[in-house]
């Protein structure tokens, strides 16, 4: 679709604008706000919390992770729970969204550029996402979830200039969407199988690290609710030590654990 298009050429283009006004600040900027908005926001808030609900918050803290995950510009909080939840529904099959089954392009940006998110009206989430259609912060965040970046933008360029702008939104944002992306198109093609699930997810290391633990697919869609789907020691799964951390400070509770995680964990927290 021409207008899903139109914004993707314009991020890409000021990522590599921001290449022209470099400045360390507006960097290092960038990248507290990659994990705030792809930690925090996406990991933790979109998909943690709101499609698999494997721990409980304060609506409080549910509406402020919601804000911080349409800073990534991957659409509003309905429509982005809706297809993953289709996709855990039919993974790599003829209903999923984005399987690499259907061209490795497609898996990872032909589906957003074709305006899949878009097909999602809200009055029809009722099927996919109950919870959410219900809940009128979500709805109206589904429906203006570009206001909350364009404020952003606006936010950076005030406090540092188009340094900020540039690095902080358009750079950092960009990069975001591929690592996201990458999730569901790198993980279902490369990486190791721990288990014999029904799809194609695999365990990919490089992706883990660049979505601070959304890269240890096979294991999420072995155990899709747990709240830690990096099980081994050396998976390194920093959403689910800000979980952990939201679990001590009293933020986050009713934790879901099942099987190696909840083994792990035990493991852990003796030492």
């Amino acid at each position: 679709m021409l207008p899903i298009t139109l914004l993707m050429l314009v991020l890409h283009a000021g990522a590599i604008a921001a290449l022209f006004v470099f400045s360390w600040p507006a960097v290092l900027s960038a990248v507290v706000l990659y994990w705030l908005i792809g930690g925090l926001g996406v990991g933790i808030g979109y998909h943690r919390l709101l499609t698999h609900r494997s721990f409980k918050v304060s609506k409080p803290v549910e509406y402020a992770l919601t804000v911080l995950g349409t800073l990534a510009l991957q659409g509003g909080p309905i429509w982005w729970v809706v297809t993953h939840r289709l996709h855990h529904a039919s993974t790599d099959g003829i209903d999923d969204p984005h399987s690499p089954r259907n061209g490795r392009w497609w898996s990872h940006m032909g589906w957003i550029l074709h305006g899949y998110t878009l097909r999602h009206d809200i009055s029809n989430a009722e099927q996919y996402a109950p919870e959410l259609a219900r809940d009128r912060f979500q709805v109206w965040m589904t429906r203006y979830h570009l206001v909350p970046p364009v404020l952003f933008g606006v936010a950076l360029f005030a406090f540092g200039g188009l340094p900020f702008l540039m690095w902080g939104l358009f750079a950092g944002v960009t990069l975001l969407l591929h690592t996201t992306w990458m999730v569901n198109s790198v993980t279902h093609i490369w990486g190791r199988r721990r288990f014999e699930t029904r799809d194609d997810s695999r365990n990919t290391w490089w992706v883990a690290l660049l979505t601070f633990g959304e890269g240890w697919h096979n294991n999420h869609h072995a155990f899709p609710a747990t709240a830690r789907p990096g099980f081994a020691w050396y998976e390194v799964d920093v959403n689910w030590w800000c979980i952990r951390a939201m679990q001590m400070a009293g933020l986050a509770s009713a934790v879901r654990l099942t099987g190696v995680d909840a083994k792990a964990t035990a493991v852990n927290d003796a030492g």
